[in-house]
């Protein structure tokens, strides 16, 4: 039970003004007027808030499309790269398929050894060239996505300087 409703339970009455938080007003000055360099001060400090937040707002701006042209470098490199994996997968399943295939026909210890050896080769040579392709494509990506990062941030550290 809070302070207020315990007095009230105890009186039957609400609070009183003690328990209550004080209310400021003003000073009421009349008719004074308020001097020239105070009013100068005020208008300069004003001027000055809404400067900072002109300011702050831009910064809010170039960070927004800092952030959005980086996750859609991101998006687009992922994807590219998700396509890469997908089409290499393909490739290897159409070659072992058509190793099987090739099996199938071979009639002697020698033929086997010869086509398991040549599709090793070439297997290991795909898997190479992929891998290399899948690398090139990961490093381009990630120059891709940090670039924004890295101009935006030069670019923020600059206009603070």
């Amino acid at each position: 039970m809070n302070e207020a409703a315990a007095t009230k339970a105890k009186t039957g009455k609400p609070p009183t003004a003690s328990t209550e938080q004080p209310k400021y007003e003003m000073p009421k000055f009349g008719s004074m007027e308020m001097p020239a360099a105070f009013r100068d001060m005020a208008d300069r400090g004003v001027a000055h808030a809404k400067d900072a937040y002109d300011k702050a707002k831009a910064a809010a701006d170039d960070a927004t499309n800092l952030f959005q042209h980086t996750y859609t470098a991101a998006a687009k490199g992922a994807t590219d790269y998700n396509l890469k994996v997908i089409e290499s997968t393909r490739l290897n399943i159409n070659a072992a398929f058509d190793y099987a295939h090739e099996l199938l026909g071979v009639k002697s210890l020698s033929q086997f050894v010869e086509l398991s050896s040549a599709q090793a080769r070439k297997q290991f040579e795909a898997m190479t060239a992929q891998g290399q392709e899948l690398a090139a494509l990961a490093q381009k990506v990630t120059a891709e996505t940090t670039e924004p990062l890295k101009t935006g941030v030069t670019k923020a550290f600059n206009k603070v300087a």
